[in-house]
């Protein structure tokens, strides 16, 4: 990122920057609250410099997403979204009427490139959980025509997933430029979330071991990783009650940064296996990227997090979490001993096909 970060920012104080006049408008009885969400899930295997496709774990919530609907709710994310499944189950737990938005398997159907789906998502929505299309760089002016729309719905908060740092990118970076669209408008309160790296990408996405390593140009740097819990929680806490987050910017982070060594280490432990950290070439890395399918223009946006953490500006812990949710984070090893069944699972799956 552009410069070091301390990992001691604070929150910024609830109602900076707002003065709007829907600052602290309470939610209208019977709204919701919109999830958004899309995942792709890509490994590299350094032995082939190839990336390998791995399936979508789905995981459905079967007692669906929706609560009482007397209680203020909210909409959003696909219910298979890394946060937005939890978010939405967090909210639904406090009796929050929740409606998940997405092309497939949501209650309500939602394409970003299909702007006639953004009105009936919206419809009595109070507050939005917001994660921009993931896998290209085009779309800060779609973005921008989404909350147009939202705030001519009458939509009053919206907490919106962003990436760590992103106050130091540029603003022509569409992470950075959303964010700025958002702080811009009045009509709207905001909580913006800028997570450390997702613990769950070693169990679900890219940094999932293939043949026992995990290859990625990362270098020797730490980063923070963060679970998805922690951060569902955050963003929850904000969409159940945006007057006491308004204008805030959390940073949910691990209690530990480590290397990716070290990570691999907590991995071999919990599932009695091997596992190794390979740090390869950045450009060899995007080139496989590419082979896979990777839009070309989204490589921008993968050497800028991969350089990060590269550089030794990845995230550092801070007290973000336990300071919105009041209990401590969960640790990487945790994590790990949680997700061991996956990554026996993924070995069995990848060796049955081996045999074939």
């Amino acid at each position: 990122m552009n410069g070091k970060l301390d990992g001691t920012r604070k929150p910024q104080p609830p109602g900076r920057d707002r003065g709007g006049p829907c600052e602290h408008t309470p939610y209208r009885a019977g709204t919701h609250q919109m999830l958004l969400k899309r995942i792709h899930r890509l490994s590299v295997s350094h032995k082939e410099m190839s990336v390998k496709a791995i399936e979508e774990l789905i995981r459905r919530d079967e007692h669906g997403c929706h609560g009482r609907q007397h209680r203020p709710a909210h909409t959003g994310a696909r219910r298979d979204g890394k946060t937005g499944s939890r978010v939405a189950a967090k909210l639904a737990q406090q009796g929050t009427a929740v409606r998940t938005a997405s092309r497939h398997g949501s209650d309500i159907t939602f394409d970003w490139d299909d702007t006639t789906t953004f009105a009936p998502a919206l419809a009595d929505v109070g507050a939005v959980y917001l994660v921009a299309p993931v896998m290209r760089m085009d779309y800060a002016g779609i973005v921008s025509g989404f909350l147009d729309q939202a705030e001519q719905a009458g939509v009053d908060h919206v907490t919106y997933l962003s990436a760590y740092a992103m106050e130091l990118a540029p603003a022509d970076l569409p992470v950075r430029a959303v964010e700025l669209d958002l702080l811009s408008r009045s009509a709207l309160t905001t909580s913006i979330i800028r997570p450390a790296w997702f613990m769950q990408n070693f169990s679900e996405s890219f940094l999932i071991p293939v043949d026992d390593t995990i290859a990625v140009p990362n270098g020797h740097g730490t980063e923070a990783y963060v679970h998805t819990d922690d951060i569902a929680s955050v963003a929850a806490a904000t969409l159940a009650n945006p007057s006491a987050h308004a204008g805030a910017a959390y940073a949910p982070t691990g209690p530990e940064a480590l290397t990716l060594s070290q990570a691999a280490q907590h991995i071999s432990v919990a599932t009695g296996r091997a596992i190794t950290y390979h740090p390869i070439d950045q450009d060899s890395w995007i080139d496989a990227m590419i082979a896979a399918g990777v839009p070309r223009d989204y490589t921008t946006m993968l050497r800028r997090l991969t350089s990060a953490i590269a550089d030794g500006n990845g995230s550092r812990p801070n007290d973000d979490v336990v300071t919105v949710t009041g209990r401590p984070p969960i640790s990487f090893a945790e994590f790990a001993a949680e997700a061991a069944q996956t990554w026996k699972q993924s070995t069995l799956t990848t060796q049955s096909r081996s045999a074939r």
